[in-house]
């Protein structure tokens, strides 16, 4: 047995192993309904063997989406929608989670293949963005800064979609703090220059956040909570490993049972050294304040995840591009370590090791 294929317990959900697909936007939704591009896309990745399937970031509000290709669930029918696709994951043995999102300043953009970059205009579809602070991200248009008032719509927002996600059947709600949408802006000095109490000290800029948390946690029930940080935003001034880290123990407090732990996305002057695991010290850093974790960020091979995992960097790995490139990278990975994997008896001809 090794540690990367043995199984995984949280708050009674049981993941098979802990080789974990990471959310990634596909840009191929219609007004926020995920379709056959998605049920496919990410049943796949259980056929392939993962321990849980996260799907990309899915808003909590119309005007939360990534792009107007980006998938919701802020309505009933976008709930139905998912839960034939939910069903396809666990029918291939893995956990299905979603994560919640909300884009901030960096909504309203073009779908990277679309020939176009930048802010949407409304004449073709896209709206007005929001932020803490009407600062806007480098090459996009400047958003609107939120009012009190729409800070507590947007936590009922978040708490209205996680009752929706646990409707529709998913294990794992995450809540997506990372990449430089809106509640890593708020977290960040260098997009939350708000001098009320959502602005200026940690405690404050972490308010938001804490609070969605708690909505969740609330709605979810017995079902795992996640949070996606950015362990840092790679620039001076910014939000840094030292403040994830605290800000991980305040969301554990608030409900949080796992954090899923990347890295930068919130100005385009971001400097980053990229190298194979480069963002696992990152995950080692909340881990050593007890808390669950997982690693991302080029792990591509199964020896490489189970060293991450021996060395007490992390409890699970998560992965995005290398799935990508090989959907049953979990079935690759057990035949590298020599271990039997998650086959679906239908591939089992396939195995190495039986």
């Amino acid at each position: 047995m090794t540690a990367l294929f043995s199984p995984y317990t949280i708050r009674g959900v049981e993941f098979r192993n802990r080789l974990w697909v990471a959310p990634m936007c596909q840009y191929s939704a219609r007004d926020g309904f995920p379709g056959e591009w998605h049920h496919v896309h990410l049943a796949q990745f259980a056929s392939g063997g993962a321990g849980l399937v996260i799907s990309e970031a899915t808003a909590v509000s119309p005007e939360g989406r990534i792009s107007p290709e980006d998938t919701g669930i802020y309505s009933d029918e976008q709930r139905d929608a998912w839960a034939p696709i939910v069903t396809a994951i666990h029918a291939r043995g893995a956990a299905a989670g979603i994560q919640l999102a909300h884009a901030g300043r960096k909504a309203s953009t073009y779908s990277p293949f679309s020939g176009h970059r930048g802010t949407v205009p409304a004449e073709a579809g896209g709206w007005e963005t929001v932020a803490p602070s009407a600062i806007a991200f480098e090459g996009y248009a400047a958003p609107r800064e939120l009012t009190l008032d729409e800070i507590d719509a947007l936590v009922a927002s978040f708490a209205s979609a996680a009752r929706r996600a646990v409707e529709a059947g998913f294990d794992v709600l995450e809540v997506h703090a990372a990449h430089g949408y809106l509640l890593h802006e708020f977290l960040s000095p260098l997009s939350n220059h708000r001098t009320d109490e959502f602005g200026g000290p940690l405690v404050n800029r972490a308010r938001l956040l804490l609070r969605v948390v708690a909505s969740v946690r609330e709605a979810a029930g017995e079902l795992p909570v996640f949070v996606r940080f950015s362990g840092t935003d790679w620039a001076e001034g910014g939000w840094d490993i030292e403040e994830t880290a605290q800000v991980a123990v305040w969301a554990a407090e608030a409900g949080a049972d796992f954090f899923d732990i990347s890295s930068g996305g919130l100005v385009a002057h971001q400097d980053i050294t990229v190298g194979p695991g480069y963002q696992v010290p990152l995950a080692r850093r909340v881990r050593d304040e007890g808390l669950a974790v997982s690693a991302v960020g080029l792990i591509e091979t199964g020896t490489q995840a189970e060293q991450v995992l021996q060395d007490g960097d992390a409890d699970a790995i998560m992965a995005a591009r290398e799935w990508l490139r090989d959907p049953h990278f979990a079935l690759r990975a057990a035949d590298e370590l020599g271990v039997v994997g998650p086959w679906p008896p239908q591939y089992e001809r396939a195995a190495r090791h039986r």
